[in-house]
């Protein structure tokens, strides 16, 4: 790493790297050097909003967040190294995937911004996934289109443009269409040959809109879709206006090819390459694992994406993890707060987690749901939090701390079990990250006893998907010819980085399978209390 000079001066001769990613709680800047270490940040809080019934975030607050966390960078910068931010090697943009963003001819916004989080598209996302024999998610921006036009909304005649939040942001900053392939694969399905959309699914598609009467064509209102590496456009100097409204940012900085979230987290997890995976295990949990081939069939329980290289990607995603498990916790501290105790939760968490270790390794006959919200993966619309156990349970603490661990990736197993036991996926890595493996050794441990398999923790996963998006943009400018993605993170990026890697023992794996298969039983008694408790 650099000393303050050096860094200075790299800063001072525009050849640092941004990285900006718009999480669905904080926006999140981060600056590199030429080497990817990161060297300054900023950020922005933020929340989406349900109005009338739909999920968004308001443009003028993405605006304002957008600048607000830019010039939150630019304080870093200046703080640290007292230098004005005002030249760039290059820009990258990454935004939380899907939703739906249309614009008319002149560019005006025809509806408020529908982000992922909206369950509003069933009926269109059934449709398609027979149509195409292909999982199209309710959450997909394809699915979102379709059921506009299903419900007839007036809007859709005037479409002219449709993309994404990162997709958009891009536009805004360079006035170009485009945007990453693994950010236009949750639009609509990719062909992992020609790295573009699927022509066969294009042309179904298209064949919906001649028979609703709609004038334009799919290609005419999708982004054109690029891989990692391509040139994306320059800031022009609006872009660099909207950015930074102080003015100091010079127009003409390369900007890379907008990626979405997971896209950039695999980035960041150095799980790019063919037979590499990661877990992000935080409030929610997903998976990605690149796939050597397409699945034997359709599943529901997986969605195909690809990395921003455009390999195929199979994707579990859970929406629920630690929530209850923090509930729990939460409820612990104030039973010791009672007694007078007071609490340093790090130490509580890491104090309960390690317990775990000691339980059963099926967990004793507890079972935990952690349903705050439905699950696509088993086919639950909304959920109840429920702790259920047999007459004879060893119930202590261990066991029910095991319990509720288990339970934060139970589904996500039953997704991920479809891949690696039923189609025999072959994964050789996977690197998890996110608040889950903060206990060291524990989240770990019990995400090898899900998947059957080793589990690595770099001490980089927390650097997240705005530094995996400067990754994105510095290989853009940085990649020698010919240089693929994966071969530039393994020799420039993550060559001698430290990861732990742990690999749970057979009684562990025997105790999860058993977990598991009483947990699918179980099913029933969430079905239950959804039911009965209002």
């Amino acid at each position: 790493m650099e000393n303050i000079s050096e860094i200075k001066d790299i800063i001072a001769s525009g050849k640092a790297v941004l990285g900006i990613e718009f999480g669905s709680t904080r926006i999140k800047a981060v600056l590199t050097d030429e080497n990817n270490n990161p060297i300054a940040s900023g950020s922005h809080e933020w929340e989406n909003h349900l109005e009338n019934g739909i999920w968004t975030y308001p443009m003028e607050e993405i605006h304002a967040g957008f600048r607000s966390c830019y010039k939150d960078l630019k304080k870093d910068v200046s703080e640290k190294y007292g230098v004005t931010l005002k030249k760039l090697a290059a820009v990258g943009i990454s935004a939380m995937m899907h939703g739906y963003l249309v614009f008319d001819k002149d560019g005006k916004l025809l509806v408020p911004f529908r982000t992922w989080r909206n369950t509003i598209t069933e009926e269109a996302a059934a449709k398609l996934t027979k149509l195409f024999n292909y999982n199209i998610p309710q959450r997909w921006s394809i699915a979102h289109l379709y059921q506009a036009i299903l419900n007839k909304e007036p809007h859709v005649s005037k479409i002219a443009f449709q993309t994404t939040l990162a997709g958009y942001i891009h536009m805004m900053l360079t006035g170009e269409k485009v945007m990453g392939i693994g950010e236009a694969s949750g639009m609509f399905p990719i062909d992992t040959d020609t790295k573009d959309y699927d022509e066969t699914m294009v042309s179904k598609f298209n064949a919906l809109l001649e028979k609703e009467g709609l004038k334009f064509k799919l290609r005419d209102i999708l982004p054109k879709v690029l891989v990692a590496g391509e040139a994306a456009g320059k800031l022009t100097a609006e872009g660099a206006k909207f950015m930074d409204e102080d003015g100091d940012l010079e127009a003409g900085i390369p900007v890379a090819p907008c990626e979405g979230d997971a896209g950039t987290g695999m980035v960041a997890t150095n799980s790019v390459k063919v037979r590499t995976a990661n877990v992000s295990a935080g409030t929610s949990v997903f998976a990605m694992v690149v796939l050597e081939k397409n699945l034997s069939k359709v599943y529901e329980e997986i969605d195909l994406v690809t990395t921003p290289s455009g390999d195929l990607v199979g994707m579990v995603h859970c929406n629920n993890c630690t929530s209850d498990l923090n509930a729990w916790v939460g409820l612990f501290k104030e039973s010791l707060e009672a007694y007078g105790v007071t609490v340093d939760m790090n130490k509580l968490f890491a104090t309960l987690y390690n317990k775990a270790l000691e339980g059963d390794k099926d967990c004793g006959g507890l079972i935990s749901f952690n349903y705050f919200s439905g699950e696509g993966v088993t086919k639950f619309d909304e959920g109840r939090p429920l702790f259920v156990r047999e007459q004879n349970a060893g119930m202590n603490l261990a066991n029910f701390m095991r319990s509720n661990l288990y339970a934060s990736l139970a589904t996500l197993k039953i997704g991920c079990d479809i891949m690696l036991k039923k189609e025999g996926v072959k994964v050789d890595s996977i690197t998890g990250h996110g608040g889950l493996f903060k206990t060291k050794g524990v989240g770990q441990t019990i995400l090898s006893a899900a998947l059957a398999a080793p589990v690595s923790v770099m001490e980089t996963a927390g650097e997240g998907g705005a530094w995996g998006m400067a990754v994105l943009a510095n290989y853009m400018i940085s990649k020698k010819n010919g240089e693929t993605l994966p071969d530039y993170l393994s020799s420039k990026v993550f060559a001698g980085m430290k990861a732990e890697t742990l690999a749970a023992s057979e009684a562990d794996v025997k105790g999860f399978d058993e977990y598991a298969k009483k947990y699918a039983e179980a099913l029933a008694v969430e079905r239950a209390a959804i039911q009965a408790v209002k």
